[in-house]
């Protein structure tokens, strides 16, 4: 048996004839042989594929760092005219940011546990309903803070109404 590169990306195998038997050692050998290339192969495509997919990721980071640049000199200058925060930019934010700490996450376990098994990942239902589940945390606590500063609020304006009040009555 002979191998040999046919290109960059492909092997080609010439079978020589084994003795005569396919149960012998050498068939066995030579059987085990091709099956761990076949593997070897799958493990390089699938590498291929993640050094691709990493390499888009990067890009799609490059991407968001310079629209981050652009937005804060955009509320820089906003800040300096006096323009009114826009909450619904404030959630897109913040789901973004979520998502991109979830992909550091799942990044950085990849690369501390190179050899995790399929058994241990969790599925892509587990992870849509755990994303979705911190979403939805993260709107409600936006939420709670907002209520929360519309009590501050109206307890000023009370005791404001309060004082007014006392101000009013004869003593």
């Amino acid at each position: 048996m002979a191998c040999r590169a046919a290109g960059p990306d492909s092997y080609t195998v010439v079978i020589i004839p084994l003795r005569t038997s396919l149960h012998s050692l050498d068939a066995l050998r030579f059987y085990l042989w091709i099956k761990r290339l076949k593997d070897l192969e799958k493990e390089r495509d699938a590498l291929c594929s993640g050094l691709e997919v990493l390499e888009k990721t990067r890009l799609w980071y490059l991407q968001r760092l310079q629209e981050n640049k652009a937005k804060k000199d955009v509320v820089k200058a906003d800040c300096a005219f006096g323009s009114i925060y826009d909450a619904t930019s404030e959630t897109q934010s913040c789901l973004i940011r979520t998502l991109i700490q979830r992909v550091n996450g799942s990044l950085g376990s990849v690369m501390s546990e190179p050899n995790v098994t399929s058994g241990s990942v969790p599925s892509l239902v587990d992870a849509v309903v755990d994303s979705d589940l911190r979403w939805r945390n993260t709107v409600l606590t936006k939420e709670v803070s907002e209520k929360n500063h519309q009590i501050a609020m109206l307890e000023l304006e009370k005791d404001a109404l309060l004082e007014e009040l006392g101000d009013l009555q004869p003593h």
